[in-house]
Formats: C-alpha cells, sequence, structure tokens
C-alpha cells in the first residue's frame, strides 16, 4: 500500500485510468532458501499498516497460522508523511528492532535509489536490515505452504492442495472486481472510468452473495485463503469505500448475506482482532488529499454491528477444518480500544 494508491506505491490522481503497480520486490522466503531467503525463526520482520487491505491479509493469515513467534511484528504509523511508511507509533520513532524512521531505508538498503514507491506489506531481513519482498499477492501463499514447520499445532491449511485451482480463480475475480474495483472507482478520473468499475464491483458481490447464500465459506466449507482476501476488503467497505470511493450502490449493512459472512470472519479469531477501524479511517481520509482535500475524517458509520449475531453457523462448515482457533493476541500487539467497535 503505498502513500496515494492503496498498494504498490506509484499509481497518481492525474492518470486516465488507475492502474496497480506489480511488486518489485518479488523475491521469496521458501523453505529450501531457493531464492536466498531460508525460512528461519526470528529472522524475519513483517512490516504492515493496520489501515492497509493488502497489508491486513499478511495480518489475519500470520494469526490463523501462528507465526507470531516466528514472525516479529512492526505496524506503521497510518498516516504517511513525504518520505511514506514511519514508525511514529514507536517510542522515539523508530521501529525497536529495525532502529529505523521509515520503511523506505529499508528499500534503500536493498537497492539503492529505487525509483518506485514504498509499500505494504513488507518483510524485512533484520540481520541486515534489508527489505526482501513486498510481494502482496505471494507472502500470504508463501505464509500457507513454505512456513509451514513453524506453523502452530492446530493451524488451518488456508490454501489446501485440492482446491487450489478453484481458490486462484475465485481471488483472481475478487481481486479484479473488489479488492482492485475499489480502488478502480475511488481513484477514477472520468465518469466512465468511474461507472464501469464501481458496475463491475457490485456484480461481482451480488454473485459472490448469491454464492454464500447456500455456503458459509467462499471455496469448500473451511476458511481458505481466497476468504481472507475478500474479508479485508469487506471490512472496510462502509467505513471508507462506500463514501469515500463512491462505491455507493449499497452499504454492506444493506446485503444481508455479505454482511452475515463479513461478520462471521470478524468475530472469527485471527481476523477481527486484527483489524483497526480508527487506523483505516485515518489513513483513507487523511492521506488522500486529491479525493478528500479538506482531510476531514467522519464520524461515521456505527460499528456496534459487526459483533452481533450472524447466525451462519446455520450452514455448517468447520471454520479451522481439523484445525483449532488461535490462541490470545499476543501482548503488544492488540488494537486500540478506540479502533474496535
Amino acid at each position: 500500500m503505498g502513500r496515494d494508491d492503496g498498494a504498490g506505491g506509484n499509481d497518481a490522481y492525474g492518470r486516465k485510468a488507475f492502474k496497480r503497480s506489480k511488486a518489485h520486490f518479488a523475491d521469496r522466503i521458501t523453505a529450501d532458501g531457493r531464492d536466498g531467503w531460508p525460512v528461519e525463526a526470528g529472522r524475519y520482520r513483517l512490516v504492515v499498516s493496520r489501515a492497509c487491505p493488502w497489508a491486513s491479509r499478511a495480518l489475519v493469515s500470520r494469526r490463523l497460522l501462528g507465526l507470531e513467534d516466528a514472525l516479529s511484528l512492526a505496524v506503521a504509523d497510518p498516516v504517511q508523511d513525504d518520505r511514506s511508511w514511519r514508525f511514529t507509533l514507536d517510542p522515539d520513532g523508530r521501529d525497536p528492532v529495525l532502529g529505523i524512521r521509515y520503511l523506505s531505508e529499508a528499500y534503500d538498503r536493498r537497492e539503492a535509489d529505487y525509483p518506485g514507491g514504498v509499500s505494504v506489506p513488507a518483510i524485512v531481513d533484520v540481520p541486515s536490515g534489508k527489505l526482501v519482498t513486498n510481494d502482496y499477492q505471494r507472502i500470504t501463499l508463501d505464509f500457507a505452504t513454505e512456513w509451514t514447520e513453524l506453523h502452530r499445532d492446530g493451524a488451518p491449511d488456508l490454501y489446501p492442495a485440492a482446491r487450489r485451482d478453484e481458490i486462484d480463480s475465485m481471488t483472481e475475480d475478487v481481486f479484479q472486481d473488489v479488492n482492485n474495483g475499489v480502488y478502480r472507482a475511488g481513484f477514477a478520473t472520468g465518469q466512465e472510468e468511474y461507472e464501469a468499475a464501481c458496475t463491475a464491483l457490485f456484480r461481482r458481490l451480488e454473485l459472490l452473495a448469491r454464492r454464500l447464500e447456500k455456503q458459509r465459506y467462499l471455496v469448500g466449507d473451511t476458511i481458505t485463503e481466497a476468504d481472507v482476501r475478500l474479508f479485508t476488503t469487506l471490512v472496510r467497505f462502509d467505513a471508507v469505500y462506500h463514501g469515500h470511493f463512491k462505491c455507493n450502490r449499497w452499504k454492506l449493512t444493506e446485503n444481508r448475506v455479505l454482511w452475515a459472512y463479513a461478520r462471521d470472519l470478524y468475530q472469527t479469531p485471527g481476523f477481527g482482532d486484527t483489524v483497526d477501524f480508527d487506523h483505516i479511517k485515518q489513513h483513507y481520509y487523511r492521506v488522500h488529499t486529491g479525493i478528500n482535500p479538506t482531510g476531514i475524517v467522519p464520524l461515521g458509520p456505527d460499528l456496534s454491528g459487526w459483533t452481533t449475531p450472524h447466525h451462519r453457523e446455520e450452514l455448517g462448515g468447520r471454520p479451522f477444518g481439523d484445525g483449532t482457533a488461535p490462541g490470545p493476541v499476543p501482548a503488544g500487539e492488540e488494537v486500540p480500544a478506540r479502533g474496535r467497535p
């Protein structure tokens, strides 16, 4: 998530059509270390913003799989300055592990004078202080498949081999029309461009609602990567996308199926306990000055509904498959009260 566009780094308001940047640093951390970065407990640090939907995927996956002890966490200030993501939430404005004030310092150690934007999620090699990867599409898949020796006992299989083709197809549709679709609508600079993106978004949401009316999760009867990726957009929908990005044909709370599905996931350990609504609103409304030049952050919407009964358990399903729910949020990683319903 970059300063202007929510991911990737460089897309600006003046372009005719919004186009998301691909990750420039696409090295992978793998069990066999084939890219030079072996999976190793304590070696790497995950840098996120709780405002960012792409970083939120990594937060949810890390919690569900129980990687908290193996992969430490740095949370950036939701409001960036001209040097992008900064660690002003930490004492003295420095990340206590990496010793840096800005995530860009880890980028610079990896590639001097890198011309692109500074984005999250990012994984940094602690010994060298260098960025390893900002490949938001790949990071969570590798958490699920390459970090298995460090998973907690009872960790769910978020990317089961027998379902990968179906998950991949689902996540591609969701990415194009929903995850990225809200940005294409929000950063549109022409009426036709906006209407096309908004129409595709709500068409896809309606298709997803029809699918989820009869089954609890998107693929199979357990939570998978597909649910993680859809959730991080849905949880931001009414708070920022409906108004700020003009995705306002209807609110999430007005769609019976999707609202219940989103509440079901929010109330599942590993999902809602990573969400900070205050960070989300502060970032979108204060950083996207091309859309909201006053920087005023709205008081609403009412968030109390997120903790109300959803009744999705009546559809069956096994949230964690043959596994178990993750344990309590580690000390120091709790979302502050102002960010919760």
